[in-house]
């Protein structure tokens, strides 16, 4: 960011980010000086692709041996030669693996998912990914090593201590927060320990889009006025929609923001244009000699007639073959298949549709005004789907505009200026956040009345109604990075034993119901976001204190608050209790399950 202020700690400090993409990858990186402003820098030199000056981007492609070794990755996996390899040797080619990490209770994406590459046999989508991670790791080693004087010395002093950040589509949550926790310890990114743990942190793909828009495009008027902006990250995989406004208070040029709506993550990226272009040419070629070449079409498709395709009234050109390649039938003349321009409109209209509903959604739902649409993202390099975009955005008051330069830069030097400048300091919740609980059975409550089969006698001989939804934040609600969310519950048990260990669940409603209530009122959009674990081992040396008569004797109940801080990019959870009319805090562990369903 421009201006920056000087770094103010005591020592120097390596700060790396990594965003590993549907399709590229990307990798920046800053060393902060202590008494001078930071800058952020990229690597722009890769293994197999050092002729290509200047490149920011890698592929995100490896290939695997029948061992389960890689034996090629990045772009030697897209080099001369290495496909007639693999061929020759049975290796397996994995590309778009990110998407298998995506929440299994998302519906943003449509049945065209299933079609996602496979990966391979033995292989879990956080041993993929932690290959992949070594592998930028050692980009970013050779880089700093070859570029920076003395380079090998400032890589050995400062990478031990180093701080990553790791970018993720906005859709991603804790569950998929943690395999990529697992997977950077798995790489060397940062050690299994506390302080390893410290130094690793997460930022969405729409806020690091945020921060690259700053300096690259975002409009300057939106921040004078305070009207605010939305950023579309149009990427590989995912399309990210995010809004924000400056925050009320910010005095002169200082850029503190807020978010204003929910956070969007739709699977409507640019590989769903080649899945739908492969779906249709399948079809087109299911009687055709032509049909083995399909792999090699849509190839072709992805790397030039995707990009350039401007014009649905003018043919399209996939060049595959030899000009001996000839199919009248099927339109393929001199090697080259020919596709109606309507029908490769056709391949981005869901994509397109998907974003022009998406920041409708957000103005419905924004705390406040916004008019400013900044489109950032690889897909965003594709001129169709900003011309159309556009056109239909316009009518109802949109301005939309993309950065002139490096739209695939905007995630990875996004989230550097995301650990470094700090902009964003409100989000706004996706979801109803709560805890299923017991309460107190009323017989004149109608709701009460129907579930009455749902009732039991507790531990104190009162009638309890199951599984009442106590809401502890509501969706689209705005959250301060320091707001506590809590909720007062208890737990009764026979024996103080059992009082010793806490485990409480964390539940999100997805659904639409304004005040959620019960579980059995729309309960597929409940989900289980997390267990949250504490341990209150020292609680049976003063168990009195926590003995209760019932009934059926002698029982102990432990009231409790449950705190959880959600606006920073990851969940922070508080246990709260009472020794002797004291409050007693303790950070407690969440843990996610790998399907939050």
């Amino acid at each position: 960011m421009k201006n920056r202020n000087p770094f103010g700690g005591f020592s120097r400090k390596l700060v790396v980010a990594f965003d590993v993409g549907t399709t590229f990858s990307g990798i920046s990186y800053s060393v902060l000086d202590p008494g001078h402003p930071p800058k952020i820098q990229g690597v722009t030199r890769f293994p197999a692709q050092e002729q290509v000056a200047g490149s920011s981007k890698i592929p995100t492609v490896l290939y695997y041996d029948a061992e389960g070794t890689v034996r090629a990755i990045g772009a030697e996996a897209l080099s001369e030669g290495i496909y007639e390899q693999a061929e020759d040797e049975g290796w397996f080619k994995v590309e778009w693996f990110k998407l298998h990490l995506r929440p299994l209770n998302d519906s943003s994406g449509s049945p065209i998912t299933t079609q996602l590459p496979p990966l391979p046999p033995g292989k879990t989508v956080v041993q993929v990914y932690s290959d992949f991670m070594a592998y930028l790791l050692q980009c970013v080693k050779s880089y700093m090593e070859q570029t920076h004087p003395n380079g090998v010395d400032l890589w050995a002093t400062l990478s031990p201590q180093a701080e990553v950040v790791l970018s993720h589509p906005n859709g991603w949550e804790g569950s998929q927060q943690t395999q990529m926790r697992q997977a950077a310890v798995i790489a060397g990114l940062v050690p299994d320990t506390p302080a390893g743990n410290e130094r690793l942190h997460f930022v969405t793909e729409g806020e690091a889009s945020l921060h690259y828009s700053l300096e690259n495009g975002l409009p300057a008027d939106s921040l004078k006025q305070g009207d605010g902006v939305v950023i579309v990250d149009a990427g590989g995989g995912t399309v990210d929609v995010s809004a924000y406004a400056k925050s009320p208070g910010t005095v002169g040029d200082a850029k503190v923001f807020e978010e204003i709506a929910p956070p969007q993550c739709h699977f409507h990226g640019s590989v769903f244009v080649s899945l739908h272009a492969r779906v249709f040419i399948s079809n087109l070629l299911s009687e055709s000699e032509f049909l083995d070449d399909l792999d090699n079409i849509v190839k072709s498709f992805d790397k030039t007639t995707k990009l350039r395709f401007r014009n649905a009234g003018e043919p399209q050109f996939v060049k595959f073959g030899s000009t001996r390649d000839n199919e009248p039938e099927t339109n393929i003349r001199y090697g080259q298949l020919k596709l109606p321009g309507d029908d490769v409109a056709t391949f981005f209209e869901p994509s397109i549709t998907c974003i022009v509903n998406a920041v409708k959604e957000q103005r419905r739902l924004a705390h406040k005004p916004f008019s400013h649409v900044v489109l950032v993202g690889g897909f965003a390099s594709s001129d169709w789907l900003y011309e159309k975009v556009k056109e239909r955005l316009s009518p109802d008051g949109f301005n939309v505009i993309r950065p002139e330069n490096h739209l695939n830069k905007a995630v990875a030097d996004g989230a550097m200026s995301f650990y470094i400048d700090h902009c964003v300091r409100t989000r706004v919740s996706k979801f109803t956040y709560g805890q299923f609980s017991n309460t107190k059975f009323d017989p004149h409550n109608a709701e009460h009345q129907k579930r009455f089969a749902n009732t039991y006698i507790s531990l104190s001989g009162q009638r309890n109604v199951k599984n009442n939804f106590s809401i502890i934040l509501p969706r689209n609600t705005q959250v301060s990075e320091t707001k506590e969310f809590a909720k007062d519950f208890h737990i009764s048990k026979k024996s103080i034993g059992k009082l010793t260990t806490a485990n409480v669940s964390v539940w999100a409603y997805r659904g639409e119901i304004v005040t959620p209530q019960w579980k059995d009122v729309d309960e597929d959009n409940y989900t289980k976001l997390c267990s949250i674990e504490v341990d209150l081992k020292h609680l049976a040396s003063i168990a009195d204190q926590f003995k209760r008569n019932g009934p059926e004797g002698p029982f102990y109940r432990l009231h409790y608050k449950l705190i959880l801080l959600f606006g920073l990019s990851e969940l922070k959870a508080v246990f709260s209790w009472k020794e002797n009319g004291v409050e007693k805090r303790s950070p407690a562990k969440i843990v996610y399950d790998p399907d939050p369903k």
